[in-house]
């Protein structure tokens, strides 16, 4: 009997991998907490706030365009190693200047960054679950998620003490790009992932291969509407809380937290599920949950109920993201890494679209009719759960494990 175990190699690769994760979870949750300190020490008035906010996902879809020529002459790896401690550097530039122009230009090179680092990761990711033979992508997102919650944490406390940015910054970008350094040391790329597990096979990429967006298209969407979901929750949970539901200032701080702490527990027990029930009926799960979150949020009669209305929007939302960038995987096998990254600029179109999609029906409607779009948007991910399952023939090019039920 072949042994099927992941090779050792395999096993580095995951771990650092987790960890390049877990550090772009904490730096970019150390970014977006404490927004309002960076508003402070430039003096950006309200109504220029919203171009720098918007610029960062702008740019970062440039980068993960720029990612998917650049993967055709270097390995995914190699891109991720240089590309994380930009990402580390330029949020300590952003929090250490003294003009706008300074933050300006800070932003843009994390905005660039990020997108090279996102799309990287999940390519990254997405081969390593190849050569695996099993879902494992979710656990990458939860330590995202659980990096998240770290960096939130940190400047939580950095807000406490009344921490000048450069103070809080400065020690925890000493500690993450070296990590992510010496981490970045045993990245496997698609074809060391594939040579070190599946040397006996004789399969090899097919860089010939095309990414076609008619294919793509569902999976685009689905990403966009998660996105659109996810970004209504991090930008208009506390002010929903606060001013609808009628929570206090200190409860209203609340309901991202819980959302984050369900996010990082539905995707570290997720894979368990795509493993016994498949893909499909975890992203129908998930979008059904999701769904009911958001009806519960906008039907909630007080603070409370709100509360549980995010919990299981966490525990929904959760799974289609990573799931998302496996699919893509799944469905050009030869082409994964440009899949994974014009799949990744939807991210930003979500993130984008969603904030400010939520603002204005709220505005001249009410908060909780609006919440009423992102769940419909959520529940028409449904109708392409179909995408997300294994496909019919020529999976995996002939060569997928008979054990696996699915490896999305």
């Amino acid at each position: 009997m072949t042994d099927s175990r992941p090779s050792r190699r395999l096993r580095q690769g995951r771990a650092s991998l987790a960890i390049s994760f877990f550090v772009q979870g904490a730096v970019f949750a150390l970014l977006v907490t404490r927004i309002p300190a960076l508003q402070d020490r430039y003096g950006i008035p309200d109504g220029l706030l919203p171009l720098f906010l918007a610029a960062v996902p702008v740019l970062a879809g440039a980068g993960s365009v720029g990612t998917e020529h650049l993967v055709k002459r270097t390995r995914p790896g190699l891109v991720l190693r240089l590309v994380q401690p930009v990402v580390s550097l330029a949020l300590l530039a952003a929090g250490s200047g003294t003009a706008v122009w300074q933050l300006a230009l800070a932003l843009a090179v994390f905005g660039l960054a990020v997108g090279a680092l996102d799309a990287s990761m999940n390519m990254l990711g997405v081969s390593l679950q190849r050569a695996y033979g099993r879902s494992i992508m979710l656990g990458f997102h939860a330590a995202y998620s659980l990096g998240g919650i770290t960096g939130a944490s940190l400047a939580w406390a950095g807000a406490h003490w009344d921490l000048p940015l450069p103070t809080l910054y400065a020690p925890l970008v000493a500690v993450l790009v070296p990590a992510a350094l010496i981490a970045g040391r045993w990245y496997v790329d698609q074809r060391g992932a594939q040579r070190a597990d599946r040397a006996d096979r004789a399969e090899a990429p097919q860089d010939g291969a095309v990414v076609s967006m008619r294919p793509l298209l569902p999976l685009c969407l689905v990403m966009a509407f998660a996105y659109i979901g996810d970004s209504t929750v991090s930008n208009w949970s506390a002010k929903y809380l606060e001013d609808v539901l009628h929570g206090s200032e200190q409860l209203a701080t609340v309901p991202y937290n819980v959302y984050m702490v369900t996010t990082l527990l539905g995707r570290s027990f997720g894979d368990l599920g795509v493993r016994r029930f498949g893909a499909v009926a975890v992203v129908r799960a998930g979008a059904l949950l999701a769904g009911g979150g958001f009806a519960v949020v906008a039907a909630a009669p007080g603070a409370w109920a709100g509360m549980g209305g995010f919990t299981l929007l966490g525990l929904g939302l959760c799974v289609l993201v990573p799931q998302t960038f496996a699919a893509a995987g799944r469905l050009f096998p030869g082409a994964s890494d440009a899949a994974v990254a014009r799949l990744n600029i939807f991210n930003y179109v979500g993130f984008l679209v969603g904030s400010p999609l939520v603002g204005a029906l709220g505005g001249v409607w009410s908060y909780r009719a609006a919440m009423l779009v992102p769940m419909a948007l959520v529940l028409v991910t449904i109708r392409y759960a179909r995408s997300f399952g294994p496909l019919p023939a020529g999976y995996g090019d002939g060569h997928e494990r008979p054990r696996t039920v699915d490896v999305g």
